[in-house]
């Protein structure tokens, strides 16, 4: 199993942030084909002082070969796209694989 991050780092203005990452962003990352599920954890917390980030997603395929032809899709590019929109310099994303 292939699993993609994205992290967030806090938004200037979370309420816009919020509004378009759940009516916009999430249904648009959510139709990617391949995509099994789709976890997102948000307001994160420190043990100490300020988290570094505010929102983490977290994305999972069967597989490295279902992954690459999701990255390919139409899909996935408006969804980066908009990610560019609304989160440039905002966030950091990776992927590895699952045990």
């Amino acid at each position: 199993m292939i699993k993609l991050v994205a992290l967030f780092k806090r938004p200037e203005d979370v309420g816009a942030f919020d509004r378009h990452y759940e009516q916009t962003h999430s249904p648009l990352m959510r139709a990617v084909p391949g995509l099994l599920r789709m976890e997102v954890t948000r307001n994160l917390q420190a043990f100490r002082g300020d988290p570094e980030y505010y929102l983490v997603a977290e994305m999972y395929f069967a597989d490295k070969e279902t992954f690459d032809a999701a990255m390919q899709s139409d899909e996935n590019r408006a969804a980066g796209k908009d990610l560019m929109s609304f989160a440039k310099g905002y966030v950091t994303m990776f992927y590895g694989e699952v045990d």
